[in-house]
């Protein structure tokens, strides 16, 4: 087939591919360099060395105490990424699971997208609920896990034939190491769809279609392999229970702001609740009868993401499967090649124009080079360091009180941390209880009060909104 026969044929694919290339480069202009980047970047330099870390090296308090490293294979690819690419390994990481992941939600849905062209461009506007996931971290690799789970279950749901199941098992493997804490993802959205195949109704606009024996027994079986699967790892068996005991502890949940409930009194919420009304609009407008399989989906992704904003992503993801079932079918009409074309060069224009933004965002940092260089001096051996602060230290060889390893220190010093620095409760006695020799806190938190009025402590350093103390007799 010549280019140009090719070319035309094939005319509305290149132009989703290349508006969604484009897109994934512009978000790249989202992108946020935020504090666990930085350690995730050292314990990857470090295990690229001496292999995967146990326990843990980079907190004074925690050191030696057993760690559950269930992202070791991510830090390894960031660090290995940087030592080949060097400054850009920081967007290259990003832009490679964004486009992925919207790839293989176009190409597994391509004829469902075709049929209502303008209907897949206003969904793909929902995508920009991503903007606040553009780090690099690993939940960007479960994205795409899910996206291929979610495919693989939908596939097997509607063609018993369907092999693409099998897959699965291996894919948890990969996920059980990269990004642990969500692996269990894999089993649980295979007994839900094992669990709802077992029902045959109507009611009122929903409908459910009982699943074949052999749907059955393939899931069942990937499922159990699925269990198995997550054991391969590091740490063995425990990563099956390591998301459950996490979810339990109240102390990490009430701490770590990604885990904290969508809310409406919260404007920058309302795209979440803008996407779930769509979806509800559009399912319950349609004339098709609404599958179960997809309101139970729906109902998963709802509960979740209002549970947490975390889990915004995948609800797009999840109902990137449904929604195009309840779109009718939509002529194409002329010039739509041109609008997918101009769409894409309007984001690649604008990534382009503001190139230089990249590299400010990888030079950014929230500790100066002359504070870093001062603690270093200093010597601190007891050092008390804001949450935020934690990475950065990390990255610059400097041991820890705390930092974004949360589910390190739940059981230990999270709740004593949060107690000194925002001094309630016996945080006079926990000052003392841990003898801290230096003290690096922000300007705005009741600690710095605490400390710039107390006769004990004098400071070191103050710049940008974070001073640095010391006892006075420390010298």
């Amino acid at each position: 087939m010549k280019i140009k026969e090719f070319v035309k044929k094939h005319r509305y694919v290149l132009g989703f591919s290349f508006l969604l290339i484009c897109l994934s480069l512009f978000m790249m202009l989202l992108f946020q360099k935020e504090s666990d980047y930085f350690w995730h970047v050292k314990a990857g330099e470090y295990m690229l060395e001496n292999g995967v870390l146990t326990k843990d090296i980079f907190s004074w308090f925690m050191s030696g105490n057993y760690w559950m490293s269930h992202e070791w294979a991510f830090d390894y690819l960031i660090a290995l990424l940087k030592n080949i690419f060097g400054s850009w390994h920081l967007f290259i990481y990003p832009f490679i699971c964004t486009v992925t992941l919207l790839m293989i939600l176009f190409f597994s849905n391509k004829k469902k997208y075709l049929k209502n062209i303008i209907f897949s461009l206003i969904w793909i506007v929902g995508f920009f609920i991503f903007c606040v996931y553009m780090q690099a971290r690993p939940h960007l690799i479960s994205f795409v896990f899910v996206a291929l789970t979610i495919w693989f279950l939908y596939d097997l749901f509607h063609n018993e034939k369907s092999k693409k199941i099998y897959f699965l098992p291996l894919i948890t493997i990969l996920w059980a190491n990269f990004h642990g804490g969500s692996s269990n993802l894999s089993y649980l959205f295979c007994f839900i769809f094992l669990i709802i195949g077992l029902f045959k109704f109507k009611f009122t606009k929903i409908e459910a279609d009982r699943i074949s024996k052999r749907q059955i027994y393939k899931y069942l079986i990937v499922s159990l392999l699925c269990i198995l699967s997550i054991c391969i790892n590091p740490h063995g068996i425990k990563m099956i229970s390591y998301p459950y005991l996490n979810i339990m502890d109240s102390t990490m949940v009430n701490f770590i702001s990604e885990w904290q409930p969508t809310v409406l009194s919260n404007v920058t919420h309302y795209p979440y609740f803008i996407l779930i009304f769509f979806i509800v609009l559009i399912m319950l407008l349609s004339r098709e009868k609404i599958k179960f399989i997809d309101f139970i989906l729906l109902g998963i992704s709802l509960f979740l993401g209002l549970k947490s904003i975390r889990f915004w992503g995948y609800t797009y993801i999840l109902m990137s499967y449904a929604i195009f079932n309840y779109v009718p079918e939509r002529k194409i009409d002329k010039g739509t090649t041109r609008i997918l074309f101009m769409l894409g060069s309007i984001f690649l224009v604008i990534f382009i124009t503001n190139f230089n933004m990249l590299d400010k965002e990888y030079k950014k940092t929230v500790i100066s080079e002359k504070m870093i260089n001062t603690i270093k001096k200093e010597k601190p051996e007891r050092l008390y360091n804001m949450y935020d602060y934690g990475g950065e230290l990390i990255y610059n060889d400097i041991l820890v009180f705390i930092d974004g390893r949360a589910d390190l220190y739940s059981k230990y010093n999270l709740d004593d941390y949060s107690k000194i620095s925002t001094l309630n409760g016996d945080y006079l006695e926990l000052i003392k209880k841990y003898d801290f020799d230096y003290f690096l806190v922000m300007s705005n938190y009741p600690i710095n009060t605490y400390l710039k009025y107390s006769n004990d402590y004098k400071e070191v350093l103050n710049e940008k909104n974070m001073i640095l103390y010391t006892k006075k007799d420390s010298n």
